[in-house]
C-alpha cells in the first residue's frame, strides 16, 4: 500500500522502486555461498560455524559417544619375518616364591620397523669385446628391462610415484625423504623423469577406462577448475560404479561430453543443473538425473533473500523436501520397493504442485520453478528407475581428492603434467573403489611397462 499523500504512478517513486529491486537483487547474489548455491566452499568468506552437538554444545575432539571403536587386527604368525620373542619369570617379582605356568594367553606387543638402509642395489655389466674381423668394439647386451629402469627401480620408481601422487608431495620434499630415510640422492631432474616412466606405465590403464566410459548404464559426472600456468582449464571427472575417470580439458562445454561419451551414450548420467548438461541432454537425448542437492541449496537461497515473498516461497518449497528425504531415509520401514515408490511419487507430486501454487511473482522464484517445468522427469527420475542416487555426492566426493592436489602443488605447467594428474587421479580413486593398494598397482604397472608385458587392469572383472 502506498504512503498517503505519494502519487504511485509518479516517475520517481517507479524509479526507487527499481532501484530497491536491483538493490535486493545484488544483496542477494552477495550472501551466495556453498551452502545456498553451486558456489565450492573455498569462494566462501566466512568460514562456517563449528558443528556443534544437538543440545548446542561444542563437539569434542576424538572418537564420538556411541561411534564402534576401530582397532588394527594382529599380524598373522606367516607374517613375523622372525620368530617371537618370548620372556619368562623364573620366580615371583613381588615374594620371589615358585611360580606354575597360567592357563592365559601372554601379553603381546607387535612392533613394526624398518631397515636402517631399505635399499637393495645391484650393479649390471655388459662386458666389452672387441671383433678382429669387423674392427669392432661389442657389448653383451644387458636385460631389456634393466635399461629402461634406469638408475632407479620399479620399486622405488612407483615409491616416488606414489610420493608425488596420492601424498601430494613437492620434488624438494621427496629429495629430502630419499636422502634421509631410504639414503639415496637423486636430483630433481631425475625425479621427472621417474614420474613420466609412472605416468607412461598407467597410460594403457588409462585408455582402456576411457574406451569403456561410453558402455556404462550409469556415470555420475562433475567439473573443477584447474590452473595451468596462468590458464584456466577444467578437470571433469567420470564416476563409474567400479571406477573414476579424470580428463582435463580446456573448455567446461557439452563438447567435452561429446568427445569422451560420445552423441549415442546409452547410460543415465547424474550431474548438477550447469549448462553444458543440459545441452547434452537435449541435443543427444541423454537421460539425466539432476542433483537434488544442489536445487535444494538454491532453495535455500530463495529463504535467505532481501525479498519476503521469496523467503515464504522457499519455506514453503523446503518443507516439502524434507518430507521426500524422510521418506527415502525411512526406505527400510515401508513393507516393498513398490510401496516406497508409490509413497515417494505422491511427495513428489504435492511438492510440484506446491511449487507452481504458492509460486510469487518474483523473478528469483520465476527461476527455480521453471525448473520443475521443464526438467520434472530428470530431477525426479530415481523415483521410477531403481539404483539411481537423487543426488551427485558420487561425483563430487571423488573429485575431492583432485581439488585437494590443486590445492597443494598449484596446478600443473604443461600437457605432460596434465596426462600425469589425470592418470595418478584416476588410479588413486579407482583403487579406493575397489579396495585395492595404490602403491602395489604401480609396482605391478611399472614392472609390466619395464618388461613390455600387458599391464594391471582397472576395469572390474566380469567373467
Amino acid at each position: 500500500m502506498a504512503e498517503p499523500g505519494v502519487k504511485t504512478g509518479c516517475p520517481q517513486c517507479q524509479r526507487l522502486r527499481a532501484e530497491v529491486a536491483e538493490l535486493k537483487a545484488q544483496l542477494a547474489a552477495a550472501r551466495k555461498n556453498s551452502g545456498n548455491s553451486s558456489k565450492p566452499p573455498s569462494s566462501d568468506i566466512v568460514k562456517p560455524p563449528k558443528n556443534q552437538t544437538k543440545d548446542g554444545n561444542k563437539c569434542r575432539q576424538g572418537g564420538q559417544p556411541g561411534h564402534p571403536r576401530h582397532e588394527r587386527p594382529a599380524f598373522t604368525p606367516d607374517q613375523l619375518t622372525e620368530p617371537a620373542h618370548d620372556y619368562t619369570l623364573d620366580e615371583c617379582p613381588d615374594c620371589g616364591g615358585a611360580l606354575d605356568d597360567a592357563d592365559v594367553a601372554p601379553r603381546v606387543i607387535q612392533q613394526v620397523e624398518i631397515r636402517e638402509v631399505p635399499i637393495h642395489i645391484e650393479e649390471h655389466r655388459g662386458h666389452a669385446y672387441w671383433c678382429g674381423t669387423c674392427q669392432r668394439l661389442h657389448y653383451a647386451p644387458l636385460p631389456a628391462d634393466v635399461v629402461k629402469a634406469g638408475l632407479a627401480g620399479p620399486t622405488l620408481t612407483a615409491l616416488v610415484g606414489y610420493l608425488k601422487g596420492p601424498c601430494h608431495a613437492s620434488f624438494s620434499t621427496i629429495r629430502k625423504f630419499l636422502r634421509d630415510v631410504v639414503q639415496v640422492t637423486i636430483s630433481r631432474g631425475q625425479l621427472a623423469k621417474l614420474i613420466q616412466k609412472v605416468s607412461a606405465s598407467l597410460a594403457p590403464t588409462y585408455d582402456e577406462l576411457l574406451a569403456a566410459l561410453p558402455n556404462e548404464d550409469r556415470l555420475n559426472v562433475d567439473e573443477t577448475g584447474h590452473p595451468d600456468q596462468g590458464d584456466r582449464l577444467w578437470t571433469w571427472c567420470f564416476r563409474a560404479a567400479m571406477y573414476t575417470l579424470f580428463r582435463i580439458k580446456p573448455t567446461r562445454g557439452s563438447v567435452v561430453l561429446i568427445e569422451v561419451l560420445g552423441a549415442e551414450f546409452d547410460g543415465l548420467l547424474g550431474c548438477d543443473y550447469f549448462s553444458a548438461y543440459r545441452k547434452y541432454m537435449k541435443n543427444c537425448g541423454v537421460k539425466v538425473q539432476f542433483c537434488l542437492a544442489h536445487l535444494i541449496r538454491d532453495v535455500k537461497f530463495l529463504i535467505e533473500h532481501p525479498d519476503a515473498a521469496n523467503r515464504r516461497y522457499g519455506q514453503v518449497l523446503l518443507e516439502h523436501f524434507r518430507k521426500l528425504f524422510g521418506v527415502i531415509h525411512r526406505r527400510d520401514s515401508y513393507p516393498s520397493d513398490a510401496s516406497f515408490r508409490r509413497t515417494l511419487a505422491s511427495v513428489r507430486d504435492n511438492l510440484v504442485y506446491a511449487a507452481i501454487a504458492h509460486l510469487p511473482d518474483t523473478r528469483a522464484a520465476g527461476n527455480l520453478a521453471d525448473r520443475f517445468g521443464a526438467h520434472m522427469d530428470s530431477y525426479f527420475r530415481f523415483i521410477t528407475e531403481a539404483a539411481v542416487e537423487p543426488t551427485n555426492n558420487l561425483a563430487e566426493q571423488a573429485i575431492r581428492f583432485v581439488a585437494i592436489h590443486r590445492r597443494m602443488t598449484q596446478g600443473t605447467r604443461g600437457a605432460a603434467g596434465q596426462q600425469w594428474c589425470e592418470r595418478i587421479w584416476t588410479l588413486v580413486v579407482s583403487c579406493g573403489q575397489q579396495g585395492r593398494s595404490v602403491f602395489q598397482f604401480l609396482v605391478e604397472a611399472i614392472k609390466a611397462h619395464f618388461q613390455g608385458t600387458p599391464p594391471p587392469s582397472l576395469l572390474p572383472d566380469t567373467t
